[in-house]
């Protein structure tokens, strides 16, 4: 098996453990380990071609990103923006019920929870942001436009050499911030980015539900895969990931999750699970400021 560590993406970054996860998605060939180290990173592994090469082979290309089911206009099944009217999700989501990339609308909206405009809801891992932002594909279609060339972007990226380039992102990446004191324009990596979108095929999102109507209470959260509420009222959820020792293709990544619990440290190691963390949300400096994003702290 051909190895290829990542110190560019250590485990404590959400997005970079994310876009390792991506990875593993969007190549099946792809496995992915974490070193075993103070500060775990990334390490992809395949059995019959460099990794590297894999995933370069598998990059998308704004042909493939346009035809993601969550674009604006696919297939003439209506369009999509930020806000999303519950009848306007159903006409797309029986559209795209038999389409493998699926999950871009199930890992990122749902109809289980509609706020009082008779909208669905959006998952964590799919923040509002500023007017010009927009929606998770818009999003996802302006980074991706940074990488002209994939081969030499991704090496600099998995080897922590990347240059970041000034956009948002996805909308949820710390590290995208300068200072509370600067006026600065967020920078991220725009490989992570793109791939950290991926990354979210596993994290399905859903709303409790009430006797098979809408959830229309004045608990309008949504549940995603992998997130947690407080047991503090008022307190945000998070979200939990680990690292893992057995290099794992996207099936085994998902077995293991499920398997995971975060709270019972003394079984982690029956699951090769060496490390875990979870997320600490940005705090937002007034009601006016959109800033939406996660760090993170070791379990």
């Amino acid at each position: 098996m051909t190895e290829f560590d990542c110190p560019g993406w250590p485990a404590s970054w959400v997005n970079a453990w994310l876009a390792a996860v991506g990875a593993t998605l969007l190549d099946e060939r792809i496995r992915l380990s974490w070193t075993d180290e103070a500060e775990p990173k990334a390490v992809l592994a395949c059995t019959t071609i460099d990794p590297l090469d894999a995933l370069t082979e598998s990059w998308p290309d704004a042909d493939f990103l346009s035809t993601l089911p969550i674009a604006e206009d696919w297939q003439g099944a209506g369009r999509l923006g930020r806000k999303v009217k519950v009848a306007d999700f159903r006409v797309r989501a029986r559209s795209a019920r038999s389409n493998n990339r699926a999950w871009t609308l199930s890992s990122t909206i749902t109809d289980l929870s509609v706020d009082r405009q008779g909208e669905v809801l959006h998952a964590p891992f799919d923040p509002a942001g500023p007017g010009t932002t927009k929606w998770l594909h818009h999003r996802l279609v302006k980074v991706h436009r940074h990488v002209r060339c994939p081969l030499s972007t991704l090496r600099a990226s998995l080897s922590g050499q990347a240059e970041r380039v000034k956009d948002n992102g996805l909308g949820f990446d710390q590290t995208r911030l300068g200072s509370l004191q600067d006026a600065t324009d967020p920078w991220v990596d725009p490989i992570v980015e793109v791939l950290a979108f991926f990354g979210l095929g596993i994290f399905p999102v859903r709303g409790r539900g009430v006797d098979g109507q809408l959830d229309r209470s004045a608990d309008l959260r949504v549940r995603q895969r992998g997130w947690r509420q407080s047991e503090v009222r008022g307190e945000p959820a998070s979200f939990l990931w680990p690292a893992w020792h057995q290099p794992l293709d996207r099936d085994g990544i998902d077995a293991l999750l499920d398997a995971w619990k975060p709270d019972r440290q003394d079984t982690w190691s029956q699951l090769g699970i060496h490390a875990g963390w979870h997320t600490i949300q940005f705090q937002r400096r007034g009601d006016a400021d959109s800033t939406r994003a996660f760090g993170s702290a070791r379990l």
